[in-house]
C-alpha cells in the first residue's frame, strides 16, 4: 500500500515538472557531448601533433647545423616574425608575393565572411583603424545580414516548402505530415548534392593541393559558419581567374547560407520537431493565467458598475422637474 502511494506521487512529482527534468537531461547530455568531443579530438589529433613537434625541432636542429654563422636566437627571431606575418595573412614565400589580400575582391570576400560570422581568420586588419571600421561595421552589419537572410528565406520557404506540402496535401489527399517528411528529406538531398558534393568535386579540381574530403571539408566548415580558416581558396601560387574566382566563392557562400537555412526552416516546422521541442520549453501555468483573467474582469465589471451608478445619482441631482418628498408627508396626504 505505502509502496504503491509512493510510486504514484513519484510518478505525479516527473509529470508536474517534465520540462524541467527534460531540460535537465538536455543540459547533462550536451556536457556529455562536449567531453566525448574533447576525447575524440584528442585521442586522434594529439599523435599527430607530437609527430608534427618532433619534425620541426629535427629540421630546425639540422638548419643550425647546415649554418653555424646563425645562432638559435637570431633563428627564433626570424620565425616569430614570420608566424607573426603569417596571422595577418602575409606570407614570406616567393610564390605567395603576388597575391595581395586586401584588393577589391579580396575585400569583399572579407567583407562576406565577416558579415556571415564566418570569419575564417587568415587574413585580419592590420591597421588601428581597420580594426575599428571592422567592430563598428559588425555591429551594424551582422543585425542587418539576419534581417537580410530572414526575410530572404521567409520569402522561399513559402515556395520551396509550404506550397508543395499543401498542393500534395490537397490536391492528391496525403497525409500533410507524412509529406511534410518525405519534402524535407528530398529538399536536403538536393540542397546537399548542390551545394556540398557538386562544389567539393568543383574545388578538388580547381585547387592543386586539395582532395575530395577536404573540398567537403571546406563547404562543410563555411556554409555552418565554422570558419576554421585551415582551407580558403583562391590562394593557391599563380591562381588562375582570382579576382572572378574570389566573387564567385562570395556568391558560392552567401547562396549556400540561404539554402542551409532553408533546409532548417523546413525541418524546424515538422511537427514531431516541433514536439519534441517543446518538451524543453517552459510551460505556461493555464490556471494562473485563468485567474488573472477573472480577476482583471471582476475589476473591470466592479469598475463600470461604480460608474454607472454614479452617473445616474447625478442625473437625479441635476433634473430640475423632481420634487424630493418625505414618507412621512406622502403617508399624512393619504390619511387626510
Amino acid at each position: 500500500m505505502l509502496q504503491s502511494l509512493a510510486g504514484s506521487s513519484c510518478v505525479r512529482l516527473v509529470e508536474q515538472h517534465r520540462s524541467a527534468w527534460c531540460f535537465a537531461l538536455l543540459v547533462l547530455g550536451y556536457l556529455l557531448y562536449l567531453v566525448f568531443g574533447a576525447v575524440v579530438f584528442s585521442s586522434v589529433e594529439l599523435p599527430y601533433e607530437d609527430l608534427l613537434r618532433q619534425e620541426l625541432g629535427k629540421l630546425k636542429q639540422r638548419f643550425l647545423e647546415e649554418h653555424a654563422c646563425l645562432s638559435e636566437q637570431q633563428l627564433e627571431q626570424f620565425l616569430m616574425r614570420v608566424l607573426e606575418a603569417s596571422n595577418y595573412g602575409v606570407s614570406v614565400l616567393s610564390n605567395a608575393s603576388g597575391n595581395w589580400n586586401w584588393d577589391f575582391t579580396s575585400s569583399l570576400f572579407f567583407a562576406s565572411t565577416v558579415l556571415s560570422t564566418t570569419g575564417y581568420g587568415h587574413t585580419v586588419p592590420l591597421s588601428d583603424g581597420g580594426k575599428a571600421f571592422c567592430i563598428i561595421y559588425s555591429v551594424i552589419g551582422i543585425p542587418f545580414t539576419l534581417l537580410f537572410l530572414t526575410a530572404v528565406v521567409q520569402r522561399i520557404i513559402v515556395y520551396v516548402t509550404r506550397r508543395p506540402v499543401l498542393y500534395f496535401h490537397i490536391r492528391w489527399g496525403f497525409s500533410k505530415q507524412v509529406v511534410a517528411i518525405i519534402h524535407a528529406i528530398v529538399l536536403g538531398s538536393i540542397t546537399v548534392s548542390c551545394f556540398f558534393l557538386i562544389p567539393a568535386a568543383i574545388f578538388s579540381v580547381l585547387e592543386d593541393d586539395w582532395n575530395f574530403l577536404e573540398s567537403f571539408y571546406f563547404c562543410f566548415i563555411s556554409l555552418s559558419t565554422i570558419g576554421l580558416g585551415d582551407y580558403v581558396p583562391g590562394e593557391g601560387y599563380n591562381q588562375k581567374f582570382r579576382e572572378l574566382y574570389k566573387i564567385g566563392i562570395t556568391c558560392y557562400l552567401l547562396m549556400g547560407l540561404i539554402a542551409m537555412l532553408v533546409v532548417l526552416e523546413t525541418f524546424c516546422e515538422l511537427h514531431e520537431l516541433k514536439k519534441f521541442r517543446k518538451l524543453f520549453y517552459v510551460k505556461k501555468d493555464k490556471e494562473e493565467d485563468q485567474v488573472n483573467i477573472m480577476e482583471h474582469d471582476q475589476l473591470s465589471f466592479s469598475s463600470i458598475s461604480d460608474q454607472a451608478a454614479s452617473m445616474k445619482d447625478d442625473q437625479k441631482a441635476n433634473e430640475p422637474f423632481v420634487n424630493s418628498q418625505s414618507p412621512t408627508s406622502n403617508d399624512s396626504s393619504l390619511n387626510n
